[in-house]
């Protein structure tokens, strides 16, 4: 299929496993239930100290489409929820034009908390969440994976690559396929772009149908 392979930019010293290919211990055996509390009752960064609530992720927990997003805004922040106001209403319109819906799919940030005036996530920020996001992964076990924007792809994927070099092809992150588009409200911004990202979704959705083949 033409997948790149990208190691995440968190990979493990040699001996060590590597970030992604196992959840850290402390996580690894919680179920649903459990991960929530314990992101719920996180500590683990500067963060916890200003946000309202932390941002668990919604949507269907056996979906085969899961959608990551950055990090919390100050709308999500205050409704514990992802991709809520003009974002989240865009979002909603291109997961419709493919079939989908926010029930139907499963939707989590990098960060469960917001970045003080929603600035981009520190490098540590985004390492002391990465674990509460692989097991989200793990349980949900999607067919696909479709990264929201420049931060969440980056963190994903690894490295500094702009959104138009890294979309436009599958990469693979730990065996699930993942797709690379535009950020809704980069969307809202740039409605000239959309045409890119309805070809990215058409490809997500194509290797959603092969891995359920």
């Amino acid at each position: 299929m033409g997948i790149d392979v990208w190691l995440p930019r968190n990979a493990a010293e040699p001996g060590e496993p590597e970030i992604g290919a196992a959840v850290s211990a402390g996580t690894e055996n919680l179920g649903w239930d459990g991960l929530s509390e314990c992101v719920a009752d996180c500590k683990r960064c500067e963060l916890s100290n200003s946000r309202t609530q932390t941002v668990f992720g919604v949507g269907n927990r056996d979906a085969d489409w899961m959608i990551i997003g950055e990090a919390p805004g100050a709308e999500e922040d205050r409704r514990g929820e992802p991709f809520v106001g003009r974002a989240g209403k865009m979002l909603d319109e291109m997961l419709r034009a493919i079939g989908q819906s926010r029930n139907s799919v499963f939707i989590a940030n990098v960060l469960k908390c917001r970045p003080p005036n929603n600035r981009d996530p520190k490098p540590e920020e985004a390492a002391a969440c990465r674990d509460y996001l692989e097991r989200q992964i793990a349980l949900v076990q999607p067919k696909i994976l479709l990264a929201v924007g420049k931060i969440a792809a980056q963190n994903l994927l690894g490295g500094d690559a702009s959104v138009a070099n890294m979309r436009g092809r599958a990469h693979d992150l730990n065996g699930i396929p993942l797709v690379v588009t535009y950020h809704p409200a980069y969307l809202l911004r740039s409605p000239s772009q959309k045409r890119k990202s309805w070809n990215d979704l058409c490809l997500a959705n194509r290797l959603s149908v092969e891995g359920a083949a």
